[in-house]
């Protein structure tokens, strides 16, 4: 398969880029790493009129740890990028594991973090990461720069609320506390095939280390967009995460997402591994934390 023609452009200044955006084409799109968007292009999913590269901008491809401890990822950092530097220079381990499911490292090497995000693909690991770090995105269009919190920024099905003309600039994660546990589980056909299900879990103790005071779980595969479920950690805050407190929040998984039947799984099939995978996350997270300094 081929794409459509159309038009390519690649600028080395964001306002160039941004004033390309605004311009009266019928159709444009930005490419990175281009592992979703061009597969879908040869497919002809995707037509667009204009095709603006992001990788000359150099603004784009910052990646820093900020003065108040917070991770800043620019929109043309790769996936392997980040994930290379998370494993040298340590923090937000959840993270780490979640890029390391994503693809193989051809994909990864291409891919960019934020070009995943954009995407929406709602059984992909970043969105679910996102969300679950209370991740902010730096969206930036004709009117200026904008900050979305990670749990408004996903739509439903490969829609965010980006408007057209703009681009998602930045992914910021905040700081990452030493004493925070986590855990990452997802259940693939293959390594490296979309997951069928994932969970993303944290657990941050309070300053004796007996229970939890803070607990974030966010399902992925399981429906429109990433699922926070704030019915568990609400029900988990203030205790610890012992077998009877697990097991008492596998109802409330169960009934707190909604999967549909596909080629790939049944809707019974999912809830049910939803469930498992969410109790495995808790308890990785729980065994990993420690009591707050």
């Amino acid at each position: 398969m081929k794409p459509a023609s159309f038009e390519y452009r690649a600028p080395e200044q964001l306002d160039e880029l941004l004033e390309l955006l605004a311009d009266d084409f019928t159709d444009v799109r930005v490419i990175a790493g281009g592992q979703s968007l061009v597969p879908m292009m040869n497919f002809r999913l995707s037509t667009p009129e204009l095709l603006l590269d992001l990788r000359r901008v150099d603004e784009l491809g910052a990646l820093e740890h900020r003065p108040d401890g917070a991770l800043s990822v620019g929109a043309t950092v790769t996936q392997a990028r980040l994930l290379r530097q998370l494993e040298q220079q340590g923090g937000w381990p959840v993270l780490a594991e979640g890029i390391r499911h994503i693809g193989h490292p051809q994909i990864r090497s291409r891919g960019t973090v934020c070009g995943s995000l954009a995407h929406h693909d709602p059984t992909a690991e970043l969105p679910a990461l996102a969300v679950a770090l209370d991740a902010r995105m730096t969206v930036a269009g004709p009117q200026g720069r904008r900050t979305v919190a990670a749990a408004d920024f996903f739509t439903t099905y490969y829609e965010t609320v980006l408007e057209p003309g703009e681009l998602l600039a930045e992914v910021v994660f905040p700081a990452w506390p030493a004493a925070r546990g986590w855990g990452f589980r997802e259940l693939a056909r293959r390594r490296g095939d979309f997951a069928l299900v994932g969970a993303v879990a944290t657990v941050d103790r309070d300053a004796a280390g007996a229970t939890a005071e803070a607990v974030a779980l966010v399902l992925f595969g399981v429906g429109e967009r990433p699922v926070r479920l704030g019915g568990v950690e609400q029900a988990l805050a203030g205790k610890p995460l012992d077998a009877a407190a697990l097991a008492s929040v596998e109802p409330l998984v169960a009934e707190a997402i909604d999967p549909v039947d596909d080629l790939h799984a049944s809707a019974d099939y999912r809830r049910e591994i939803a469930v498992q995978l969410s109790v495995g996350a808790l308890a990785d997270a729980w065994e990993r934390s420690s009591a707050r300094v």
